[in-house]
């Protein structure tokens, strides 16, 4: 493994189309926006999706969604009791349990906790240890407004065997018809040099970003309905960067092509970079 010497700062371009890609749960389950009508995926999200990417590479994830834990275990609890090392310094007498081997070998165990980092704290346990990664997320926001559609759809068939057939059950289906959405984020060395994360790691979650809708489909987001247009990945000639991360982000726009009201595609936007002299840029389209 080679450790991890050069920030990273990286943008991601996605398009949406016909599909909810982020539903807000305190609004119907339609797609989040703002108060300025501007759609938005929560960083929460976004990194489920790089976890599942990196699980799909086979890589040990800590914070595993139940339909897809691959481990057999129901709880983050269960998980990390199974750890024989961290069983030991959990049980270990108060006043010498080591917290931050605790967080050493959790970082060494799994790649979501030493890149995105984790609280381990739960219910009857002694002891609680926060552990800070590298790799931060934005929120990702999209470029122009959006107007979320609803289709009423209907359940016509019965639940449970009966004579008789039931009334059929309505229901709503929310989905953005086009939009380009943008997120940035950055991986810090410093944090990394703490959690052991490397540029092997590093290289992972770059081929996640690149790759983050692949076996992510479901009925609110359909194969295909959601694409990686462009990965724009800068390398910092070392630990402190040449640039700030905000710099280097606002160094890339998307905009509308001029006379183009209504973006129906990503052909009617406009992708530029502003070159950043002594700072190395990798431009990488989405599957």
């Amino acid at each position: 493994m080679t450790a991890f010497q050069n920030k990273i700062d990286f943008t991601v371009v996605f398009s949406v189309k016909n599909a909810n890609p982020n539903g807000d749960p305190l609004n119907g389950n339609r797609p989040r926006q703002n108060f300025d009508g501007y759609g938005e995926v929560s960083d929460v999200a976004i990194k489920r999706k790089i976890r599942n990417r990196l699980q799909d590479m086979g890589q040990r994830i800590f914070v595993q969604s139940n339909d897809r834990a691959d481990d057999g275990f129901k709880s983050l609890k269960d998980r990390a009791d199974a750890v024989e090392e961290l069983e030991k310094i959990n049980k270990a007498v108060k006043g010498k349990k080591d917290s931050d081997l605790y967080a050493k070998i959790a970082a060494e165990t799994w790649v979501d906790v030493r890149s995105f980092g984790q609280v381990f704290a739960f219910k009857d346990s002694q002891m609680s240890v926060g552990v800070r990664g590298p790799v931060s997320i934005q929120t990702a926001v999209s470029v122009n407004p959006i107007t979320p559609e609803t289709m009423q759809i209907t359940k016509s068939v019965n639940s449970v065997t009966s004579a008789t057939k039931g009334s059929d059950t309505m229901g709503t289906k929310h989905f953005v018809d086009f939009g380009v959405y943008v997120f940035n984020g950055s991986i810090n060395t410093q944090l990394a040099e703490k959690t052991g994360f490397t540029t092997e790691d590093a290289e992972n979650i770059k081929e996640a970003l690149r790759t983050l809708f692949e076996n992510d489909a479901s009925s609110a987001r359909p194969d295909g309905s959601m694409a990686i247009i462009k990965l724009f990945w800068w390398q910092h000639p070392g630990k402190m960067g040449k640039y700030s991360s905000a710099k280097v982000h606002h160094s890339v726009t998307v905009t509308p092509k001029a006379g183009v009201a209504h973006p129906r595609s990503i052909d009617d936007y406009t992708i530029v970079v502003t070159p950043l002299e002594g700072i190395e840029l990798s431009e990488i389209d989405g599957l």
